[in-house]
């Protein structure tokens, strides 16, 4: 058993519900303490609220409180879990319904790129890591102070950029969660009819783009069987352009979401208007609230009222928040309460995680940020190998590894050559001239949160 503090950044976020039902119920972090800092403290101690009521129905000795002081959140601890947005304290759900995405998505569109979700590579990923990774710079700075050999787990996008910063610019070890991959084991067991679980994988990529390249159950070789049925079967609308390049590819994207795939290809985001888009990518857009037809909103301070109104909302969510009837982890989830009590006790556990590469994938970089399986130790992950990536696959990734080092790069720095850069070697490039004007606009809408740039 493992007493241990957890500071949750960003903890106002409404990622962290399922976090403290997940940590509640991790028995082998009975009597931990966990932390919640928000720059919106009203929403942090809402949140601990919620956290309390759902340790005292565990019964595991979980301390949940709020701090609105970030070296007392910080102070002596084994873990940081992190979930920032990049939109300051802006009233809204999340991060894409803030005026700043609004502004990421809307202003492309004005040159002729028109995004989906727009939270992992093009002009709005950029943006959103150029106002997120100073954030997470200046926690490092403090963790360097208050708890030197705390492990960081990050969950915000654009994950690859975000991380790459971490491991250039910070001594403090850094990892990065996601449920991608799982969420694409879990979609290839359902289509070859076979447990999660049992399912042995290996997957070439980075962050919201990689691909099985073996694929086993019970010594059986099954890549030839998914590819088969990728395309045989009436699968999600939302999920054809992704079986397309796998058959051309002869290897299976993993997490088969066009919206996600869609920021990798030049060919999908440069058209005239959003209905343009391929596939059914121009609905996908509006579904995660971007409609290129519905005016740039106006920039106003939130309202008492509307303020008010989102705290109903946002209550009425935390009291349907109920403790899962078991933790997660495997293949069924990030599994953040089982991956924290693994490193904290030492325990030996695969799981899968953002890091550098290393020699994981040899053919590619050693600081590439890719998304492999990694074992758990005290120190906190190793990743594990997972082979050659395939000729076809490594051109796409080499050049999407040097965009992750321009974004930290301007964002670390206040570069704007190096922005502008990463604008020109991005899959949705523009001239020169056009991306600069761009370039511009972008940095203009976010200044107040850029504070690097000027």
């Amino acid at each position: 058993m493992a007493d241990t503090k957890i500071a949750c950044l960003g903890g106002g976020s409404l990622y962290f519900p399922r976090v403290l039902a997940d940590l509640a119920l991790a028995t082998d972090l009975s009597g931990s303490e966990v932390v919640l800092y928000d720059i919106d403290g009203e929403k942090a101690e809402r949140m601990a609220a919620t956290g309390r009521r759902l340790a005292e129905q565990s019964g595991t000795g979980l301390r949940v409180r709020a701090s609105a002081d970030l070296d007392d959140t910080l102070d002596g601890a084994g873990f940081a879990v992190s979930s920032i947005g990049g939109s300051g304290a802006e009233v809204t759900r999340n991060v894409y319904g803030s005026w700043y995405h609004n502004a990421d998505m809307h202003i492309p569109a004005k040159y002729g790129i028109h995004q989906v979700i727009g939270d992992t590579a093009g002009p709005a990923g950029m943006m959103m890591g150029l106002r997120s990774i100073p954030a997470y710079m200046c926690i490092c700075e403090r963790m360097e102070q208050r708890c030197p050999q705390a492990i960081l787990l990050n969950h915000s996008n654009p994950m690859a950029a975000i991380m790459r910063a971490l491991h250039k610019y910070s001594p403090i070890t850094s990892i990065g969660i996601c449920h991608g991959v799982q969420g694409g084991i879990a979609a290839a067991a359902k289509l070859l009819n076979v447990p999660a679980d049992e399912l042995e994988c290996r997957w070439i990529g980075t962050n919201h783009y990689y691909w099985f390249t073996a694929l086993r159950h019970r010594g059986r070789d099954l890549l030839p069987d998914l590819l088969q049925r990728t395309q045989a079967a009436d699968g999600p609308a939302d999920h054809a352009m992704s079986a397309d390049l796998s058959a051309a590819y002869g290897y299976r994207i993993v997490y088969p979401d066009d919206g996600h795939i869609i920021e990798f290809y030049s060919f999908a985001a440069r058209v005239a208007e959003q209905q343009a888009l391929p596939y059914t990518l121009a609905d996908s857009a509006r579904r995660h609230g971007y409609d290129a037809s519905h005016p740039m909103p106006d920039r106003e301070p939130a309202s008492a009222d509307v303020r008010a109104q989102f705290l109903l909302e946002f209550d009425r969510i935390l009291q349907d928040v109920q403790l899962p009837e078991r933790q997660e982890e495997g293949v069924h989830g990030e599994g953040l309460a089982t991956l924290i009590a693994s490193m904290a006790t030492g325990r030996r556990q695969v799981c899968i995680l953002n890091v550098a590469n290393g020699s994981a994938i040899p053919n590619l970089p050693t600081t590439a940020e890719v998304e492999v399986e990694a074992v758990t130790d005290s120190a906190g992950a190793r990743a594990l190998t997972m082979g050659d990536a395939p000729q076809v696959l490594k051109g796409i990734l080499e050049k999407r590894f040097v965009w992750h080092e321009l974004v930290a790069d301007a964002a670390v720095k206040g570069d704007r050559n190096a922005a502008l850069q990463a604008l020109l070697i991005d899959e949705m490039a523009i001239p020169p001239r056009d991306a600069a004007a761009m370039l511009d606009e972008l940095l203009a809408a976010s200044a107040d949160l850029l504070p690097q740039f000027h």
